[in-house]
C-alpha cells in the first residue's frame, strides 16, 4: 500500500498537479501522512482496522476541496475498531455490531457529501467481503479483490479511468 501511495502521489504531482491527494494510514487509529513522510513511514503493528476513524478523517479533509471527491481505501481486514463518543478507541475481533454500525454511519456521511469510496481488498476474508459489499451498495463505489503484487496496477488504472470519465463529463457539459 505504501508503494502504491508513493506511485499515486508521483502520478498526481506530475500529471494532475491541481488534484488533491490526502493520505491517511490506519490500523488501531488513523493518522494523516504527508507525501514526504511516505518513504520513511513504517507499519505500526497494533491490532485493529479502524475504518471508521480513517473514513472520518478523509471526509473532513475532502470537505475543504472542490470537484470530484473520492476515497481510495486499501485494506486487508474488516472493521475491528471504532472511535467511541468519549473519543476513546474500541477494539474487538471478531468485529462487534457497534463497530460495524459506526463505520457504516461514516460511509453514509461520505455518501451524503458526494464522496465515492473505492475499496481495494488485499487477502480478503469473508467478513471483509460482506462488509465491503454492503459499503459499495450504500455508497455506489467499487470494490476490487486483489493481492499485494497486483495492488498498484488496480489502483493506478482505476484512478486514471476515473480521471478520463470526469474529463469526458466536463467536456460534455
Amino acid at each position: 500500500a505504501k508503494k502504491v501511495a508513493i506511485a499515486l502521489q508521483s502520478l498526481i504531482t506530475s500529471q494532475f498537479p491541481r488534484d488533491y491527494l490526502g493520505i491517511i494510514g490506519f490500523s488501531y487509529t488513523a493518522y494523516p501522512l504527508k507525501p514526504d513522510e511516505l518513504i520513511a513511514a513504517k507499519c505500526d503493528y497494533y491490532q485493529g482496522t479502524n475504518m471508521h476513524h480513517a473514513l472520518t478523517m478523509a471526509r473532513k479533509l475532502l470537505a475543504r476541496e472542490t470537484g470530484t471527491k473520492q476515497i481510495i481505501m486499501v485494506t486487508d481486514g474488516e472493521p475491528t475498531a471504532h472511535v467511541m463518543d468519549n473519543a476513546g478507541i474500541y477494539f474487538n475481533w471478531p468485529p462487534v455490531p457497534a463497530t460495524l454500525e459506526a463505520t457504516m454511519k461514516e460511509v453514509l456521511r461520505c455518501t451524503k457529501e458526494g464522496i465515492t469510496i473505492n475499496t481495494f481488498m488485499i487477502d480478503a476474508d469473508h467478513g471483509l467481503i460482506r462488509f465491503v459489499e454492503q459499503l459499495t451498495r450504500v455508497n455506489r463505489g467499487r470494490a476490487f479483490f486483489t493481492d499485494s503484487a497486483n495492488l498498484g496496477d488496480y489502483v493506478l488504472v482505476d484512478f486514471l479511468e476515473g480521471r478520463r470519465q470526469t474529463s469526458s463529463r466536463r467536456r460534455a457539459s
